[in-house]
């Protein structure tokens, strides 16, 4: 996969978890799905955590974004 494609994908991934929002949620339909929403967050962090690792291990540094 080029660069291109990754950075895209990446955003889509953001732009996608963007859209979830839980607090709209009830109870009975978060407590329904937690375990799956728990699995799927602990995915999301694991590679995430994977991604940031692999750019550190280059020598480069991942920070936040300056504001505009």
């Amino acid at each position: 996969m080029s660069s291109n494609d990754a950075i895209a994908r990446l955003r889509a991934a953001v732009s996608a978890l963007g859209d979830v929002d839980v607090s709209a949620w009830d109870d009975t339909a978060l407590t329904n799905h937690l375990q799956e929403l728990s699995a799927a967050l602990c995915e999301v962090d694991a590679q995430l955590s994977r991604l940031a690792d692999a750019v550190r291990a280059r020598g480069f540094r991942v920070a936040e974004p300056m504001a505009a």
